[in-house]
């Protein structure tokens, strides 16, 4: 199975969200069977490493997110992957902009998809401080821990 985690820009959420989400597949039977990517629907940092916030937040957790790489998310990613998972509800109705009618069922909000409440969004930290980036650590590693969950029900 391969996820793609999505949010505005790919230097802030989904990078977190891609990072916790390997690290606690990792730690898993999973392993083997899940890909984990991410993507941003704006295409302003296509290249450019997270924010400097988000890898010192992961790393504070054990988890280096240095290594990725800002892209933008394209109609071919609804080929590859069989969920695309937005942080919020702007990123998910970009996302469906791109997708075609018969890939839509593929979208859904990141924290619904893992079953941490109907509508949740992940905040944008950007232009927050380290509190905003850490709140946002929270809410994405508690997805990936339940992410995990959900797959071991079905793998």
């Amino acid at each position: 199975m391969r996820l793609l985690m999505v949010c505005l820009g790919n230097i802030c959420r989904s990078p977190m969200a891609e990072g916790a989400l390997r690290a606690r597949i990792g730690g898993s039977v999973l392993a083997e069977r899940i890909q984990v990517d991410s993507a941003g629907t704006g295409g302003w940092h296509v290249g450019e490493p997270p924010d400097r916030r988000a890898v010192a937040c992961a790393s504070r957790h054990g988890v280096d997110i240095s290594g990725l790489r800002a892209r933008q998310l394209q109609k071919e990613d609804f080929d590859r992957f069989d969920w695309i998972l937005c942080a919020d509800v702007n990123n998910l109705r970009d996302a469906r902009r791109i997708a075609s009618k018969e890939n839509e069922g593929k979208l859904a909000l990141l924290l619904d998809w893992a079953r941490l409440g109907r509508e949740l969004e992940v905040p944008d930290p950007y232009y927050g401080d380290l509190e905003d980036f850490e709140q946002v650590w929270q809410l994405v590693d508690s997805a990936a821990q339940s992410t995990v969950a959900r797959l071991l029900e079905t793998h």
